[in-house]
């Protein structure tokens, strides 16, 4: 597994929970460009759909990401609006791959999937999912031994004077007291205004969360960036610590293939 892992094909033909909604103002950056938080809250929003639209919100009510990947494959405009298709491309019996497939009218394509972890409510800890929930799950995938294998293992760089705090606000707190995954990629536009090249084509993002950030906390935000050559492509590393602990890495670049 690594950061050019292609991502699994679209299920059986009526399989998967789908919603649509329209692009809002708020979720644009000043290019009318779709951003990367609002993609990530998109996931976060039909996430929640899907497990209300089923027995989930009773059986396996709580889920965590541990990893998020996102292509844009060509971009989401404003004034648009997209459809959203959510389905399991790969599951354990405590964690899941869900991906979901973004497009909309315009003919805008974002190709995402997220490393989900069931949570017990009580301990906070990575449980069982229920026999209900595997068989529903199962439907859309033959892959039933997914393990976790990191993508993003670059050592974090050494302190610099480019660091960049990170502020943390009430509002970005979930309700596990964590910062919320959706926020980290605010940071990451932040520094994407300076790469613009970056997100000019079709280009993959990816993050990993290694350890919860809670309130109250001071993040800041550790950058490295490639300009790539003819034997490699431009790259963009950002790296979150905590209090001396790489908490969050984030991994931008083009769309192999």
């Amino acid at each position: 597994m690594s950061f050019d892992q292609p991502l699994a094909p679209l299920p059986q033909e009526g399989l998967g929970f789908a919603s649509a909604w329209p692009v809002r103002a708020g979720d644009v950056d000043p290019y009318s460009r779709l951003r990367l938080d609002a993609v990530a809250r998109y996931l976060q929003d039909i996430a929640w759909e899907d497990l209300q639209s089923t027995f989930f919100h009773r059986t396996d009510p709580s889920w965590i990401v541990r990893r998020t990947v996102i292509d844009v494959v060509r971009p989401i405009l404003w004034p648009d609006r997209v459809r959203l298709l959510r389905w399991c491309s790969a599951l354990s019996t405590r964690w899941t791959n869900m991906r979901v497939r973004i497009t909309s009218d315009a003919g805008g394509l974002i190709e995402t999937e997220g490393f989900w972890i069931n949570i017990n409510e009580s301990t906070n800890m990575p449980t069982r999912i229920s026999d209900e929930g595997l068989a529903h799950l199962g439907r859309t995938t033959d892959e039933h031994r997914l393990r976790w294998r990191p993508w993003l293992t670059d050592a974090t760089p050494p302190e610099s004077d480019t660091d960049l705090p990170f502020p943390v606000r009430t509002t970005d707190i979930d309700q596990f007291n964590h910062v919320n995954n959706a926020v980290y990629w605010q940071a990451v536009e932040h520094f994407l205004v300076d790469f613009p090249k970056l997100v000019a084509g079709p280009h993959r993002a990816v993050i990993e969360y290694m350890a919860p950030v809670l309130s109250r906390e001071h993040i800041s935000v550790r950058s490295r960036y490639e300009p790539g050559d003819r034997t490699g492509d431009p790259v963009l590393r950002l790296w979150f610590v905590v209090g001396g602990t790489t908490t969050t890495t984030v991994r931008i670049g083009p769309l192999a293939g």
